[in-house]
């Protein structure tokens, strides 16, 4: 073979290898780019949801004693005006909460709990956990009790609040994947526990498996998440960085994340999209009672990118 066709070979064969490698990458950033627009699209449909965070219209703290609910005026808690006069009384007493009729009558019929007819009954209410709250629902309202702290609350959604039936698009920085990074996983053993703070001013506890470190702009950063739900397979990371001053919510924005290659237990790696930053249930209701990020998840560096603030 003359040398000058063995150089024609050697530079096609890299020409092809040069698009095949172009082709590769541009596939992956097609695919990546579909995948944020799709997580996206549910975003909004889950805040769209009828018991939704824009559904949220009343978040009542209880007293010791009674605390009757209804439309009427004379009621401690007084909900919207297409609601009966006199839903209930809840009885606080030694963090326990009893559901009672009106006084002087009847259960409103059409009222529920958990799927049932109204009744006299105990309503169980797990520590900063929702998820099994017995919900109390009549017409497009949804009701439970919950437990903040050593607070109990009546949080009150509906499914025809202005909040969502005037809901607009979120807003979002442009998609940057120079900010979707590979992490390294450094694990707890044991695992510590961290108190988070919320914005109503509560605390509880919640457990940190490890660490996240990846690199932005050649400088290393560190972040904790919380298992929000052992059940469930993903990381919590509640964080804020210098964008909270002007362009992101202020008090700062989530992220969730598959757990790491190897699992919690062992070093491995961490995929951290940072253009998935969503803004916390705060951001769209002022009845809603977020956990604010831990003074080591508050950076010093701008994350342009994610979700922006939903009210200017």
């Amino acid at each position: 073979m003359r040398p000058f066709d063995f150089c024609c070979r050697l530079i096609l064969v890299a020409a092809v290898c040069g698009v095949l490698i172009t082709s590769s990458a541009s596939a992956q950033d097609a695919k990546w780019s579909g995948d944020l627009a799709a997580w996206r699209a549910q975003h909004a449909s889950d805040l769209q949801k009828p018991a939704g965070w824009l559904s949220l219209t009343g978040l009542d703290w209880l007293s010791v004693g009674d605390n009757s609910f209804g439309s009427a005026t004379d009621n401690k808690i007084h909900l919207a005006a297409n609601s009966p006069a006199h839903l209930g009384v809840l009885h606080l007493e030694n963090n326990t909460v009893q559901l009672l009729p009106p006084v002087g009558g009847d259960f409103p019929s059409g009222l529920l709990v958990a799927g049932a007819p109204a009744k006299k009954q105990l309503i169980p209410v797990d520590p900063d956990d929702d998820k099994n709250a017995a919900h109390l629902t009549i017409g497009t309202l949804n009701m439970y009790v919950i437990r903040r702290g050593d607070r109990l609350a009546l949080r009150v959604k509906d499914s025809k609040s202005p909040a969502l039936v005037n809901f607009h698009d979120a807003k979002w920085y442009p998609p940057d994947a120079a900010y979707h990074v590979s992490a390294a996983w450094v694990p707890y053993s044991p695992q510590k526990t961290l108190t988070l703070t919320t914005l109503v001013g509560t605390t509880y506890d919640a457990p940190v498996p490890g660490a996240a470190e990846f690199t932005l702009d050649a400088k290393t950063f560190r972040l904790e998440p919380v298992l929000e739900d052992s059940k469930e397979a993903k990381l919590f990371f509640i964080l804020r960085d210098t964008t909270s001053s002007a362009t992101t919510y202020p008090a700062c924005r989530f992220l969730y994340t598959v757990l790491p290659d190897h699992g919690l237990d062992k070093p491995g790696t961490l995929s951290l999209d940072f253009n998935k930053l969503e803004n916390p249930p705060c951001a769209y209701t002022p009845y809603a009672t977020c956990p604010l990020p831990p003074p080591g998840n508050r950076l010093p560096v701008a994350l342009p990118v994610g979700e922006k603030r939903y009210h200017d």
